[in-house]
Parts: structure tokens; C-alpha cells; sequence
């Protein structure tokens, strides 16, 4: 298996998309052990396809899409601006404000960290935020996207790992709302330091907060349509994405009538390059993992970590900085795919909450979007804005570090990650 790991990692080092890395290195070891038939990768290959549970995916990458073309963005841009604007930072406090917002609308981190550099990114520039600075809260502030129903990262994770996907939609909530929190005081001390005005002279009148939630409104109960459904048992996770493209295309076309046959044809093609790109990712690391479960990898990881401390939270936490380090060169939703059988088994072994394990997963693998050499929001926002790496890196630290400081807090706060979860689900 170390071959295997190893021609992954050079294969990525060339540059290699990460799918045909995975695959490829994947089926090395099946040259390593001849014995095995090579018919297996093929068959696993398919097989992984057949999760139906994993049909929620594609469906709601494809309501998404046509969220995003209904006019929904536009009205939490004006809410954004109106609940943040008067705060120091401008800009960036609302870009944190629409991230909070578009969570239960985009559901993919990098989706949303590039739409909104090129929705604010070039204001935000002209008006003399440094473009390290402006790259690196865009790309940050989108963290909050997939732990805000419906992230892609908790469908994977509920569906690999056998935990409820209801109860992870559920506990995200809270979590994002820290991260808010964290990330707006980030800016708040950055701008004090550098002069950096709110957006709006004076706080809105009542009524125009008002119009604002009206005009936002159908975006805002969309996570909450999700919860209810599948707390009354009226839908199945796979279900409910079926209800979420019904959903985007009813607000689209009849209630904010934005969403026009050029409008539905071009979600249709950013939504099949979309699935395409993911179930590809996941059918080939069905032979990577074939390996992994055969050589009982999740085993040694088990008991090497169990070696150094059998604390759960001490074991959370290692797994959480393994995660963020191995984040620097995997992208997300591999790590999702990839660690969660190797991880999960151990912290149930352990007696920890799959669902309060499972954001704090999720958080650490996604920062790897947002931090060289490989993410891919990062190379996204870089390139919108014409930004160097270097500098965009610099500018980020202080986001990065709020970050981390809110996932290994929310290790020692699991009533804040499952207050929800057992207040709706029991």
C-alpha cells in the first residue's frame, strides 16, 4: 500500500486531475497482488455508483445551479448589505453576511467563494481593500457554505459513514454561526488597524430590514423546507434533493420569474460538468479504498492513535490537525471520501458522536480549499482577482487562524454542535 500512497502523491505533484490520480494509483495495487482478479476494480468502480443515497448529490448541485440563476443571490446581496453594512469593514462584513446566507443555496465552498469574488471582489478592491486581504475573506467566509444545509461534504459524509444526513444538516448551524462570529471580529480588528469605512453611513430603518427579508425570504426557509421534510419523514435525503430542483425552478420561474429557457439550459450544463466532475471523483475512489479496507488500513490508523492517548477529545483533535495538514495538498471532498472509513470507526470506537465528529471533519478537510499549494478556491479567487499566492497567503493567516481556533473549540463544545440535532431529531 505504500506504492500505492506514494504514486498518488507523485501523481499529484505532476499535476495530474485528482480523479485519475486516485484511480490510477488505485489500481496499482491490484498489479501488487496478482492473485486479486482485475475484474474488481471495474466492478467496485460501478458499484460505488449504485448508492442511492448518493443520488441527493447531483440533485442538489443541479438546485443549486438554478438557484443561482432565479434571482435569489441578488436579494441576499441587499439583505447582506443591509443587516452588515453599518459594520467596520464594509465589504467584507457583508461578503461574510451573503456567505452565511448563500450556504442553503450554492452547498459547495469553492462554488461559493467564486461567485462572490466576482459579485465583490473588484469593488472591494477599488474601494482600497489590498487584493490579499479581499482574496483572502472571500475564500474564507465561503467555510461557513458546507456545513449550511444542503452541503455536498455532509451528503458524502452521512452516506460513507452510515450517519444521519437529517441530524448533520441539522448540527451545521451553530457551528456556522461561530464561524461568523470569529471571522467578522477578524475583520473588524484588520479594519480598525488599516482605516477600513462600513459600507452604510447609518443603521437601516425598520422597514427597509423588513423589505429585505421579504424580498430574501423563499432563500432563507429553503434550509428549513430541508429539516422539516425530513424530520416529518415526508422525504428520504435522496428524496429531498428531488423536492430541492422542484423548489429552485418554482421561485425561479413563477415567484421571481429571473429563471428564463436560457437561463434553465445553462444550469443544466454547469450542473452536469458539476456532477460529472464529483460522481467521477467518487466511482474512482472506490478502488483507492479497496485497497485501504484490504490491507486494514483503518485498523493501524486505530491503533496508532489509540497508541498515543485513548482521550476522545485529545484523538478529535489530532485527527482535526492530520486533516487540516493533509488539506494543504488533497482537496476536500477526496478527504471526505478517502478518511471518513478510516476515521469514523475509531471515534465510535471511542464513544464519540458521529454527528459532532462529522463538522468538525468536515470543517478541517474544507480548509484545504483555501490554502496553497492545491486549493481549489484559492486558485479561483486568486485568478478572478489577478492576486499572487504569496500575498493572498500572508493576508489569509489571520482567517486561517480564527478558523482553527473555532473548530478545536467546538471539540470541547459538543452541546453546540448537537443542541439542534437533539432538539428537532430527539
Amino acid at each position: 500500500m505504500l506504492l500505492v500512497i506514494a504514486a498518488f502523491a507523485v501523481l499529484l505533484l505532476m499535476g495530474m486531475p485528482v480523479a485519475f490520480a486516485i484511480g490510477i494509483s488505485g489500481a496499482l495495487f491490484f498489479v501488487q497482488n496478482p492473485e486479486l482478479p482485475f475484474t474488481i476494480p471495474v466492478q467496485v468502480t460501478v458499484s460505488q455508483t449504485q448508492n442511492f443515497a448518493l443520488l441527493a448529490v447531483p440533485l442538489f448541485i443541479m438546485a443549486g445551479n438554478f438557484m443561482n440563476r432565479s434571482g435569489i443571490t441578488e436579494r441576499l446581496l441587499d439583505l447582506a448589505s443591509i443587516l452588515t453594512g453599518r459594520l467596520r469593514g464594509g465589504l467584507a462584513q457583508v461578503s461574510l453576511a451573503l456567505s452565511a446566507l448563500m450556504g442553503g443555496v450554492s452547498g459547495s465552498a469553492i462554488a461559493d467563494a467564486a461567485m462572490q469574488t466576482r459579485m465583490l471582489g473588484h469593488e472591494m478592491v477599488r474601494r482600497g481593500f489590498t487584493r490579499g486581504f479581499t482574496g483572502g475573506i472571500l475564500a474564507f467566509g465561503a467555510t461557513l457554505t458546507p456545513i449550511i444545509p444542503p452541503g455536498i461534504g455532509m451528503i458524502l459524509y452521512g452516506t460513507i459513514g452510515q450517519v444521519s444526513i437529517g441530524r448533520l444538516f441539522a448540527a451545521g448551524f451553530i457551528p456556522a454561526l461561530l464561524l461568523w462570529v470569529a471571522l467578522a471580529t477578524t475583520v473588524w480588528w484588520t479594519a480598525a488597524k488599516r482605516g477600513y469605512k462600513p459600507e452604510r453611513e447609518k443603521s437601516p430603518a425598520a422597514a427597509e430590514v423588513g423589505r429585505a427579508l421579504i424580498a430574501g425570504i423563499w432563500a432563507l426557509l429553503f434550509p428549513v423546507f430541508l429539516l422539516v421534510g425530513l424530520r416529518m419523514g415526508i422525504f428520504t435525503p435522496s428524496e429531498i434533493g428531488a423536492f430541492a430542483v422542484v423548489y429552485a425552478l418554482l421561485i425561479g420561474v413563477l415567484v421571481y420569474r429571473r429563471l428564463k429557457l436560457r437561463g434553465f439550459v445553462e444550469g443544466l450544463e454547469s450542473s452536469l460538468a458539476d456532477v460529472g466532475a464529483v460522481m467521477f471523483l467518487i466511482a474512482l475512489s472506490a478502488i483507492f479504498s479497496y485497497g485501504i479496507v484490504m490491507e486494514r488500513l483503518p485498523e493501524a490508523a486505530a491503533g496508532w492513535v489509540t497508541g498515543i492517548t485513548q482521550t476522545p477529545w485529545l484523538v478529535m483533535i489530532l485527527i482535526a490537525l492530520l486533516v487540516l495538514a493533509i488539506g494543504f495538498f488533497v482537496d476536500a471532498t477526496v478527504l471526505i471520501i478517502m478518511l471518513t472509513p478510516i476515521f469514523l470507526p475509531l471515534m465510535r470506537q471511542l464513544g464519540a458522536d458521529p454527528v459532532h465528529f462529522g463538522i468538525i471533519f468536515i470543517l478541517a478537510a474544507t480548509i484545504g480549499n483555501f490554502t496553497p499549494p492545491v486549493g481549489a478556491a484559492m486558485y479561483a479567487v486568486c485568478s478572478i482577482l489577478r492576486c499572487p499566492v504569496g500575498e493572498y497567503t500572508r493576508e489569509s493567516l489571520p482567517f486561517l487562524g480564527a478558523v482553527t481556533l473555532v473548530i478545536l473549540g467546538l471539540v470541547f463544545l459538543p452541546g453546540a454542535v448537537l443542541f439542534l440535532p437533539n432538539l428537532i431529531f430527539g
